[in-house]
């Protein structure tokens, strides 16, 4: 649909809190079909956005780099992509962005990860998954009980450190060349559908897809399908 490089390789960032099997279910299946390769990339709880410029950039050695995040990884994604040239970035595919610009106290999801992080220090694991697991649907909880305890001990400081994360830009937004691909739930708090709305709506070249949930939940892999078929 765009006029742009073929994709090289897919790096793909998972939210915050959440690992590489989450964001390996979401871009594997299209990534399969396309005949791409995928990196689907563990947060490094010591330095969550590090470790994902890093990859990022280490990918670049393949060629024209796809990133494709969900939340805090699609912020990544952005950002990192605005920053290259046109012909290193073959796209961007943002699933659930929670937020624009630097303002981030009332960013539900700066919200959610800061008051989790508060609540492990002062309570342990897994009391707090008990009670994530009683308020959240079953895929998700199933998700975040895998991946926090994989970044056990380190989970508060990784979410502290997302909490402090500025989200892109209007500017920055309207700088991207590269195609971006938009998902986002029409029914998600924590990420509202007018921040994936305006994402679109800022960007030189977008499309924007609103799915649910439960969607999301039946089959992660809506996510890639529906975003790789844009911006690869």
């Amino acid at each position: 649909m765009f006029d742009s490089p073929r994709p090289a390789v897919v790096v793909a960032l998972p939210g915050t809190g959440s690992d590489a099997h989450f964001a390996r279910r979401a871009f594997e299946p299209a990534c399969t079909a396309l005949g791409l390769d995928l990196i689907a990339v563990d947060p490094d709880p010591a330095g969550v956005i590090d470790s994902y410029r890093a990859a990022l950039d280490a990918a670049l050695a393949r060629g024209p780099v796809l990133a494709a995040g969900i939340s805090l990884g699609a912020a990544v994604a952005v950002d990192w992509a605005a920053g290259r040239d046109r012909y290193e970035v073959s796209g961007v595919v943002a699933a659930l962005p929670a937020w624009t610009g630097p303002d981030i106290a009332r960013c539900p999801a700066t919200l959610s990860a800061s008051v989790t992080a508060a609540q492990l220090r002062a309570e342990g694991l897994e009391p707090v998954i008990e009670r994530m697991r009683g308020s959240s649907p079953g895929w998700l909880a199933d998700a975040l009980t895998r991946s926090w305890r994989g970044q056990w001990p380190g989970l508060p400081a990784a979410l502290e450190e997302a909490a402090q994360y500025k989200w892109p830009e209007t500017t920055v937004l309207e700088s991207l060349e590269a195609p971006l691909a938009v998902i986002a739930a029409a029914d998600d708090p924590v990420h509202p559908v007018a921040v994936g709305r305006e994402w679109a709506r800022r960007a030189q070249r977008s499309v924007l897809t609103e799915i649910t949930l439960d969607e999301l939940g039946a089959d992660p892999g809506i996510v890639g399908r529906l975003g790789l078929r844009y911006a690869h």
